[in-house]
């Protein structure tokens, strides 16, 4: 089904790996297509939970693949790649009311970065980085870089890090606010699966709920966000976990949410 990436699934949880190591996992059309088409498949598995998203080899993303890009462009302007590519799959990850945990393995440059930060969590390995490479062939951010950099880490910083193409490291990225987690290669897999396992049992609504409110929130005026605040509540109370979680809270017990 898939040649340019892995798509594994496991109880409750997909696990998407970029898998074109002999290029740090660069983004051509395919792989862009297979990973619009994946999120897809992910949006309608009711039984999936939550998402891991890495690469496969040394990197996570090394961004655009310009090799490919000669081909696939050729006389095509770079905004139809965008909004052919780019746009959806990012719209894809932002409107999937799933978390999706990146598994920061290596360098993120470029739109590969943009993937990374349009994630709901970023665990990095101490030997990840992340950068920002447009200004370094003449081009601005995409792929959703202008939304997320100055909401993780303020204007002045954004503007600095984009028009220079600052390579910053992991534990960089972490004290800019870029990333939840910095640990040692060898704790990466394990403490990806405790955020993993945390969610597989959390309430999959309620937080797919408040992922689309949180995307809204620096957005819309206060009075807004607290009459959506209202009427979504009432979502999350016509839930079974709701239900669940009153019960476990009468009876002095951990809850057994079930992601319904």
């Amino acid at each position: 089904m898939y040649q340019h990436i892995q798509y594994n699934e496991q109880p409750g949880v997909v696990t998407l790996t970029l898998n074109r190591p002999e290029v740090y996992n660069a983004l051509n059309n395919a792989i862009k297509s297979e990973l619009i088409r994946a999120f897809t498949d992910i949006e309608e598995n009711k039984a999936v939970r939550v998402v891991v998203i890495t690469g496969a080899g040394k990197a996570f993303s090394s961004g655009q693949d310009l090799k490919a890009a000669q081909t696939e462009m050729q006389k095509k302007k770079y905004s139809e790649a965008i909004r052919t590519y780019y746009n959806p799959l990012i719209m894809k990850m932002r409107e999937l009311e799933k978390p999706i945990i990146c598994r920061l393995n290596g360098i993120a440059a470029g739109a590969g970065c943009s993937l990374a930060l349009a994630c709901d969590l970023i665990i990095a390995s101490e030997e990840a980085s992340l950068s920002e490479l447009f200004v370094g062939i003449g081009l601005i951010m995409d792929s959703g870089s202008t939304y997320f950099l100055p909401r993780l880490v303020g204007s002045l910083r954004a503007f600095e890090l984009a028009t220079m193409g600052t390579r910053i490291s992991a534990q960089e990225a972490y004290d800019f606010g870029m990333v939840n987690r910095v640990v040692p290669v060898t704790q990466l897999d394990d403490t990806v699966q405790q955020f993993v396992a945390y969610y597989l049992k959390a309430p999959t609504v309620a937080i797919g709920l408040m992922k689309r409110l949180l995307n809204q929130s620096l957005q819309k005026p206060l009075e807004e966000m607290l009459e959506y605040e209202a009427q979504w509540q009432d979502i999350a109370a016509a839930t079974k976990d709701h239900q669940e979680g009153i019960r476990a809270f009468l009876e002095k017990r951990k809850p057994n949410f079930s992601g319904n």
